[in-house]
């Protein structure tokens, strides 16, 4: 780490940096749903190109199917995505409501449970103590402390229609992309599709490079891995359409 990095780093650890951050409500899960929503959309639409141009269908057809499948499977995404995040959210409220009910019924076993988990933490003694009762003291923060240090979960940042849309948006707007050369009119179909590769290669590195930011990974790696996985995806895709022309005399 250079002294530019460490100085950074200093003040983002600086008192009143780190009560502005801890006041800022929690990111959720927008950037991941962009992400995954391009990565899903990038790939759905280019595979349909790359069966497309295998087939031997002309670049009208490319892009009909491509749009039919970019809104489709776009929608579909984005409701599953919503219905998760719910499924997620209805999880965290019943969870919610049974340690209410068991802090109403037994008070002491829960209070054991506190003491237990931060114990495992390395406190003990007269400190253990003070941190239990200071816990136990507000019933919502015990449930809270309970619900992500027994339960693992994550108390903020759940928002189903959130959610949804980020994955629908990021789907569409990725997702059309590889599309693009196919409505330039007067393009050769080789042209259109080497066009709509080079698009779609562009966007799977990019997409890569964004998963870095949120996962940690290198950049170059993520971004050359996601490629990877992209050309896999749209070459089962081509070599799919391709076996269909030739052993089902499938094609324009």
């Amino acid at each position: 780490m250079d002294d530019q990095q460490r100085r950074a780093l200093e003040r983002e650890h600086r008192p009143e940096a780190i009560r502005r951050r801890l006041r800022e409500p929690a990111g959720g899960q927008s950037l991941p749903d962009a992400i995954l929503g391009g990565i899903d959309g990038c790939v759905t639409t280019f595979a349909v190109v790359s069966g497309a141009f295998g087939a031997g269908f002309s670049a009208t057809v490319a892009l009909v199917l491509g749009f039919a499948n970019l809104l489709a499977d776009g929608f579909s995404m984005a409701i599953s995505n919503y219905e998760a995040i719910q499924a997620q959210r209805e999880h965290l409220e019943g969870v919610r409501r049974d340690e209410h009910r068991h802090i109403e019924a037994v008070p002491e076993g829960e209070r054991e449970e506190i003491r237990q988990i931060f114990r495992g933490k390395g406190f003990e003694g007269e400190v253990l103590e003070r941190v239990v009762a200071t816990i136990c003291s507000d019933r919502e923060l015990w449930v809270e402390t309970m619900l992500r240090e027994e339960h693992g979960l994550q108390t903020s940042g759940l928002s189903p229609l959130r959610s949804g849309l980020v994955t629908f948006l990021a789907f569409l707007v990725v997702g059309a992309m590889p599309l693009l050369p196919y409505a330039v009119p007067g393009l050769a179909t080789g042209v259109q599709f080497l066009a709509s590769l080079a698009v779609a290669g562009l966007m799977f590195f990019l997409i890569g490079m964004g998963k870095s930011l949120v996962y940690h990974r290198p950049v170059l790696a993520s971004g050359l891995r996601t490629l990877l996985m992209g050309g896999a995806a749209a070459g089962l895709a081509f070599l799919t359409g391709h076996l269909a022309q030739v052993l089902f005399g499938v094609g324009p």
